[in-house]
């Protein structure tokens, strides 16, 4: 009977042991887990879908930007969250008016550029100053001095090569600190695309009106001036009050290193032109997605991972700089690990990942385990980094931060801030591979044994900008925080 019960105990024991290694996946099983469960149950297209018919644009500190940031709290509470929360902050913030855009005679199709004055009325000269660069005001640096100065948003054919090109904001800035009473600015998409988006580097009302035309109208312009002066007639109204914007934040709290946190994020708000579907729908309702997924097949990573939907990034960064700047307030800034950011980010096939890294082989070997799951992931690795989204803020505090290589057709980003930034223009399947891959590379992270990355001490992110040629747009933009 005694040796009847050793056997039993130990079948037992067998069985307990065996059920404990039942319960640990490998990252390829987690992994070929996720991918079958976005592939047949993800509501990134349908969520999209939903909130562009239902609600419209979301711009920050409109009636569309409150229900937006309702919505997506309740996602989150939908999709299984306890610990959702709105981060409120109240800020200036800047809408559209009226325009009349008068040039040589003739009224011209025209939309104003974010942060141009509340009242506008003015009339000058029209200078071409080419791509609007600080080298294209070499030798004639008073050429726009009380005119308007009329500069190409990309870089023109026939530019000298490597030139690098700047923000529309920090092409205004340098044609303000020239003189400028006014500026032009003309699209680089066909078919008379007009662009709207933040002429400002601060946030903050700039002095002078600042527009946009359309491409062909601006080649049509630029050879005239060639041989004649011509006048322009700017004038506008728009409108800038205290408003009241939240950021959504879902907390996923890590099983083992709990007070270190990974953020992943992207913009909810968008420009009013347009529903906002690319800019940034496929990048936030991506997230949101990434979000239902880690719950849906709890997955639950060794360090805490907040999902955040930011408003206001159009404007200014906005709610990225609030959250940044309490982190730093509060001292909860040194919890924060990484910082993952989706931006108009779709059908990825590799990872950015910037900062210092300390393990220069660890994204390429998580990008090998996404690439067994689907081949599509090509696997390519940058270490770039850039400005003008939510990773900045943090970015300049020294986090670590990382994001995907989009694969899209080219053609979409036509109606980057435009009046056909419209659903018409997701793809279902890439937003799946963004919700898949994104998981992914969220939870590789997450929970790794230990970061390819830690914060960067103030030099060292010092000299990262300056690696990254970021200084002359952070001076531009007074977010330079060290000495010239």
């Amino acid at each position: 009977m005694k040796n009847i019960i050793l056997k039993m105990g130990a079948f037992s024991l067998s069985l307990g042991l065996l059920a404990s290694c039942e319960r640990k996946e490998t990252l390829n099983q987690t992994f070929a887990r996720v991918n079958s469960e976005v592939i047949a149950n993800s509501k990134a297209y349908a969520t999209l879908q939903e909130a562009t018919s239902t609600i419209g644009h979301r711009l920050t500190g409109s009636e569309n930007g409150h229900k937006a940031e309702e919505y997506t709290y309740n996602k989150f509470k939908e999709y299984g969250f306890e610990d959702v929360k709105f981060q409120e902050f109240e800020v200036e913030a800047w809408s559209r008016g009226d325009i009349s855009v008068v040039i040589d005679g003739s009224t011209v199709p025209a939309v104003t550029l974010g942060h141009s004055p509340v009242v506008a009325d003015v009339t000058g000269e029209v200078i071409d100053v080419g791509n609007g660069l600080e080298k294209d005001y070499e030798g004639k640096a008073s050429a726009v001095k009380n005119k308007i100065a009329f500069i190409y948003i990309g870089i023109l054919e026939g530019t000298k090569d490597k030139t690098r090109n700047l923000h529309r904001s920090e092409k205004t800035a340098i044609a303000i600190n020239h003189g400028a009473i006014g500026v032009i600015i003309f699209n680089q998409v066909k078919d008379s695309v007009l662009l709207t988006g933040t002429a400002s580097v601060t946030g903050e009302l700039i002095a002078i009106p600042a527009v946009c035309i359309g491409k062909e109208v601006g080649m049509a312009l630029k050879e005239k001036l060639k041989t004649k002066k011509i006048q322009a007639h700017l004038v506008m109204t728009n409108h800038s009050d205290m408003i009241k914007a939240r950021n959504v934040v879902a907390t996923l709290k890590g099983s083992e290193l709990s007070d270190e946190k990974i953020l992943i994020g992207g913009h909810l708000d968008s420009w009013d032109l347009a529903t906002g579907a690319i800019d940034n729908g496929i990048g936030s309702f991506s997230v949101l997605d990434m979000a239902r997924a880690f719950k849906a097949n709890k997955l639950q990573p060794k360090r805490t991972v907040q999902f955040i939907m930011f408003m206001g990034e159009e404007q200014g960064l906005l709610g990225s700089r609030y959250m940044a700047d309490e982190a730093v307030k509060d001292g909860s800034i040194e919890n924060i690990k990484y910082m993952l950011n989706f931006d108009m980010t779709g059908n990825p096939i590799g990872i950015n990942a910037g900062g210092k890294l300390d393990d220069t082989t660890f994204f390429k070997t998580l990008g090998a385990e996404i690439q067994k799951i689907d081949t599509i992931f090509k696997n390519e690795l940058s270490h770039s980094s850039g400005l003008h989204s939510d990773h900045e803020p943090f970015m300049l505090e020294g986090i670590p931060i990382a994001g995907m290589h989009s694969n899209l057709d080219r053609s979409i980003y036509g109606c980057y801030h435009s009046d056909c930034d419209d659903f018409k223009l997701v793809n279902e399947e890439h937003l799946k591979t963004t919700a898949r891959f994104g998981t992914m590379l969220l939870y590789g992270i997450a929970n790794a044994a230990k970061l390819p990355a830690k914060k960067m001490d103030s030099e060292t992110t010092k000299q990262f900008m300056i690696d990254n040629n970021l200084k002359e747009p952070l001076i531009l933009a007074g977010d330079w925080k060290w000495d010239k």
